[in-house]
């Protein structure tokens, strides 16, 4: 029904449209509620009669006077009409203008006209229909009785036609079964929804043909189906979350409720009412997937922002490693070597000799560098937590984990893991890291769910790791995956030539940050070349950072120990017990360096490498002479026997 019956003035009569004719002549008591304005708006000759109202009466009267003392039953029908499209109720009983309550039953749905949502309601006299169907009774037991199929064709048949308007306007499917499961009747709505017409499924038992099967594909028996449950236990039963298959195949999600239907207080069947949601639930499932990878990506862009250093990004070289020695040369062919592949990288050396900076540059070479580098500092995660660190949590997985966690590996996904002090790892969970080396899968701790992840690693140790698996600290299997390509970082005191480079940038960038204008003297330079330095490019960095903050008049105060009786750290040159002069030029140095070298290749005929060498006189590394050698621009005449 797509327009109502309206009046232009309340004392002119209003003009009924012919496609609603049968608005004026129907048996079945109607009227045209306006729900915003609480205005009955017109009634038929029908509803007069059953109220015992003029009819311009009626449409100067609000519906809330018509049902005095039930304006929350009222509003309660009212607002379902509205929200569902269609509804009934015995909950009102509107007085006569007797004084008489009337019982009846209304039936409501909803009829747009002119841009205004109006109300159609059919008011069914529940008294009048007991008469008649006690009559009805009486009369089939004087022809000696009807057959219960008969009788029960009939109930429906009175349903669909003293509700047809109803079912014609109604937005959402209605249709009806008997007791043996079959369609009765069918509304035009339910006809688009499920792309079966009314000839195709009355007279069928309905649920093989649009109830059949869960949305999953498991097969759904009418025994569990609640249709049918209303007309066995007589409930009302209303669902969400399931699926009527439409005649091409393809599913509906939909919602609907099955009311019973009673005659002569048997329940003979049911009516459906349900609405297609597959839209809303699409739209759902659509923003749950996307509010649920925001979370995802938001969450992971915390941790990056917590697990990411700065980047350190240094003008003479670009991958922030600074010196001109030959052992940073070996050092960046190496890196240039092995950061296009995916081998595994073990960076051994001293603390403090930028075990980091080299993981850095062979993230940055590498294929991987636009996604993340990633830093464990395995020395620093309670042994108990290592696991969540490494692999993530699921709420609820131990006390505190009240939310899920990523872990490193999974944050690294597509990056690199760069795990400094790899040895510091528990040895109960070295087995765990080996798995997800080997096989590139995982589970967070407290979820079965296994998960897959590409990783490059980079592990980091100033341990002696041969050791520590010969100790039994260690797996050997681990080891072996780790070391597949080692680099040693060189101390700072077997590349002193690189001091003076090191120690100008790092002024330099204090320097900004003090905003002075500070230089590096030829004096400091022989000072902070003579010392050993133990601490490495650290200890250099802190010295320089404290001769900063202390300067004076453009001038650094270098603080530095005294070394004239300290021993060197294990594997240094030993200090000579004649003592070097306290004062020496750089080029004095040199000369004195020159000397003792040439002199040590003389003494050794011109051996480097192995027992009885010069290395082995000098008590330095083999490399780091042959280094020198090269600085020192000593004559290959001299180097005779350097490989022997």
């Amino acid at each position: 029904m797509a327009t109502a019956p309206m009046p232009v003035h309340d004392d002119v009569a209003p003009v009924i449209d012919p496609r609603i004719a049968a608005f004026e002549s129907s048996v079945e008591a109607m009227l045209v509620v306006d729900p915003y304005a609480d205005q009955i708006v017109d009634a038929n000759p029908a509803a007069c009669t059953l109220l015992g109202y003029d009819r311009a009466l009626l449409r100067q009267t609000r519906a809330s006077t018509l049902h005095a003392g039930e304006l929350a039953a009222l509003t309660v029908f009212t607002q379902a009409v509205l929200h569902k499209g269609a509804y009934w109720t015995t909950a009102l009983t509107p007085r006569h203008a007797t004084g008489q309550d009337l019982k009846l039953e209304y039936a409501g749905c909803l009829l747009p006209h002119d841009g205004r949502t109006l109300l159609l309601l059919t008011l069914t006299d529940l008294e009048a229909r007991r008469r008649r169907n006690v009559d009805a009774a009486a009369e089939d037991h004087m022809r000696g009785g009807i057959s219960t199929w008969q009788r029960v064709e009939r109930v429906f048949q009175d349903i669909e036609r003293e509700n047809q308007l109803i079912l014609r306007a109604a937005g959402e499917g209605i249709y009806g079964v008997n007791a043996e499961g079959k369609t009765t009747f069918v509304n035009p709505a339910a006809e688009r929804m499920l792309g079966w017409t009314a000839e195709e499924l009355v007279g069928k038992e309905i649920h093989p043909i649009v109830h059949h099967t869960h949305h999953d594909g498991r097969h759904y028996h009418n025994h569990d189906c609640p249709i049918y449950a209303a007309f066995r236990d007589g409930a009302v039963h209303q669902v969400d979350g399931e699926v009527f298959w439409r005649k091409d195949g393809s599913p509906a999600w939909v919602e609907y409720t099955s009311t019973p239907i009673r005659d002569r207080g048997v329940v003979v069947g049911a009516v459906v009412v349900f609405r297609d949601v597959s839209q809303r639930r699409e739209a759902d499932e659509k923003l749950h997937a996307a509010l649920a990878e925001v979370d995802r990506l938001r969450e992971r862009l915390e941790l990056e922002n917590a697990y990411l250093q700065e980047e350190i990004r240094i003008e003479t070289n670009p991958r922030g490693i600074i010196g001109g020695s030959e052992a940073i040369q070996k050092t960046l062919r190496q890196v240039k070597l092995v950061a296009p592949t995916t081998a595994a990288v073990m960076i051994t050396g001293e603390s403090g000799t930028g075990k980091e900076l080299i993981a850095r540059a062979i993230h940055e070479d590498s294929t991987r560098s636009d996604r993340p580098l990633i830093r464990v500092n395995c020395a620093a995660i309670p042994r108990e937590l290592f696991e969540s660190e490494f692999f993530g949590h699921v709420r609820g997985a131990f006390t505190g984990a009240t939310r899920d966690r990523i872990g490193r590996f999974e944050l690294a996904d597509g990056g690199t893991l760069f795990l400094d002090e790899v040895g510091e790892i528990p040895l109960e969970l070295q087995g765990k890291l080996l798995r997800v080396l080997q096989e590139g899968h995982f589970e967070r701790v407290g979820e079965a769910r296994t998960r897959a992840v590409d990783v490059r690693v980079i592990a980091a140790t100033n341990r002696d790791l041969k050791q520590e698996v010969q100790r039994g600290r260690f797996r050997e299997d681990l080891y072996f995956r780790l070391n597949v390509f080692p680099i040693e970082t060189v101390p700072l005191r077997e590349r002193r030539e690189d001091i003076p480079l090191l120690a100008q940038h790092f002024l330099t960038r204090e320097s900004k940050a003090l905003k002075s204008n500070l230089r590096l003297s030829e004096g400091d330079a022989r000072r902070l070349t003579r010392y050993d330095w133990p601490g490495n490019v650290r200890e250099l960095q802190n010295v320089i950072e404290r001769a900063a903050i202390l300067s004076q008049n453009g001038r650094l105060r270098i603080d530095l120990p005294d070394t004239s009786g300290a021993q060197a750290p294990g594997g240094a040159a030993r200090q000579k017990a004649d003592a070097r002069p306290a004062i020496m030029t750089s080029s004095e140095m040199r000369d004195h360096e020159r000397a003792n070298i040439l002199a040590a290749l003389e003494a050794c005929a011109g051996k480097v490498f192995g027992p009885g060498g010069a290395a082995e006189m000098l008590d330095i590394k083999p490399t780091t002479l042959a280094s020198r050698i090269k600085a020192l621009g000593i004559a290959p005449r001299r180097r005779v026997g350097v490989n022997g």
